[in-house]
């Protein structure tokens, strides 16, 4: 019993360091290899106001509200049964001017590092404690109608911001990034910054931040918890930005242990608007549903994804595995998951009842492998293989074309490799290196 209680602290407290990578550096991530060809400047069209190493990103959160030392607004690991909304501002390079940025977004090479700093926070609105009150009237639940009035007016404080952004680009859509276990407000802001930068900043960039990062041993568990906490949330956080008529697609990219709450969260909107007879993906109007080295359990998904039917809640549901990823396969042996874990699943794994499910759904998601040590890459700053998504070239170029140029997987514009039904793999170099570089 002892050594039983000793294997499992140590598996625990190595699944807490390793997962602490989920909140990666304070270093702008590599430049994707699509942005080294110099014959293409992807920032030159933008608007005027958008050419500034200042991005400002909007934020949802059930992040309690703090003050730092200075008695400025700060979000910690602590719960809230309200929805904020507002807006940060993060610095991409610190004394860097534009010019100095896009040079260093063009270059694996950089001069000198581009260091991130998260400046002001503002909250705009904060919704009214929920669940709303409610009661049964003629057969119907129906809730109290003052709260609903107050939870109509912050949506509409937060709609006319975003609104006022989509106003500087062309492509009316959002982009919501999700994070993971152990993420602060700030990796989260500092994630969503440097994706969208290489986005090409169009559209809105939105984090949903929810409350993990509590410390200690039992880091875990809280914020385990809190990601179920907070899938009710998240659910009235994605219906409220789709029904912004100036909203034309949505894209959601979540990582690691937010991976769980995007879907828990899209689940049960699918069983609700199917149960409505609405078509969830219409409705929601998901574009691109993104789930990056997913913390799942394999037949947890199935279940969930496979059962629900979800990939059809969306265009694109695409999943980005690795079987070098090694917070994932700690996560495997602390929770005993009997098939293993779905941010490591491949082609390996598929039995005969996988691949009939997935021979007869003629393919409506994607499954992109990337294989890190094992496929002799290198990538500094994510030595336990978790966050590959911004960290490796390849894979960050990938996203990239996926959600920038609205590309589908192993066309002449995203040159995956096809591997065996819905697998695709990333090969080296992807997808291809100006040798002038």
């Amino acid at each position: 019993m002892r050594t039983l209680k000793r294997n499992l602290g140590l598996i625990t407290i190595g699944v807490v360091l390793l997962l602490w990578g989920c909140g990666g550096p304070r270093l702008m991530m590599p430049t994707p290899n699509v942005y080294l060809n110099e014959e293409h400047d992807p920032y030159h069209a933008l608007n005027p106001d958008l050419k500034s190493t200042e991005v400002r990103l909007f934020y949802v959160t059930d992040r309690a509200p703090e003050q730092d030392k200075a008695g400025n607004l700060r979000y910690g690991y602590n719960r809230s049964v309200s929805m904020a909304f507002g807006d940060a501002v993060v610095d991409l390079g610190d004394n860097f001017t534009w010019e100095d940025l896009v040079q260093a977004s063009r270059t694996q090479k950089r001069l000198k590092p581009v260091k991130l700093k998260l400046g002001k926070i503002t909250e705009h609105i904060r919704g009214p404690k929920t669940p709303l009150p409610y009661a049964m009237i003629d057969g119907k639940i129906v809730e109290e109608p003052s709260w609903v009035e107050q939870g109509a007016q912050a949506a509409d404080v937060f709609r006319k911001e975003i609104v006022q952004q989509l106003a500087l680009t062309s492509r009316k859509e959002v982009f919501i990034y999700i994070h993971g276990f152990h993420n602060t407000f700030d990796d989260a802001a500092f994630a969503m910054a440097e994706l969208w930068h290489f986005l090409g900043r169009i559209g809105v960039p939105i984090i949903y931040t929810w409350p993990a990062g509590f410390p200690g041993l039992f880091g875990y568990t809280y914020d385990r918890e809190s990601s179920e906490f907070t899938v009710f949330h998240l659910r009235r956080a994605l219906k409220f930005i789709a029904s912004f008529p100036e909203v034309e697609k949505i894209h959601v990219i979540a990582h690691s242990r937010g991976t769980d709450v995007a879907v828990a969260a899209l689940r049960e909107l699918t069983i609700e608007m199917r149960a409505a007879g609405l078509d969830p993906q219409q409705e929601l109007k998901l574009h691109n549903f993104i789930l990056a080295a997913p913390d799942i359990d394999l037949q947890v998904a199935v279940q969930r994804v496979s059962g629900d039917h979800l990939p059809f809640s969306a265009k694109r549901f695409t999943v980005y595995t690795s079987p070098d990823d090694k917070a994932i396969g700690f996560a495997k042996k602390l929770f005993q998951s009997p098939r293993g874990r779905v941010g490591t699943y491949g082609p390996e794994s598929v039995d005969d009842y996988l691949r009939v499910g997935s021979e007869f759904g003629k393919g409506n998601y994607t499954i992109v492998r990337f294989e890190g040590a094992s496929g002799g890459f290198v990538n500094e700053g994510d030595k336990y293989g978790h966050s590959y998504f911004r960290n490796a070239p390849t894979v960050s170029s990938d996203v990239v074309l996926m959600l920038r140029d609205d590309r589908d997987p192993g066309t002449p514009e995203r040159p995956l490799e096809h591997i065996d039904l819905n697998f695709w793999h990333i090969p080296k170099g992807y997808p291809a290196l100006n040798p002038a570089q």
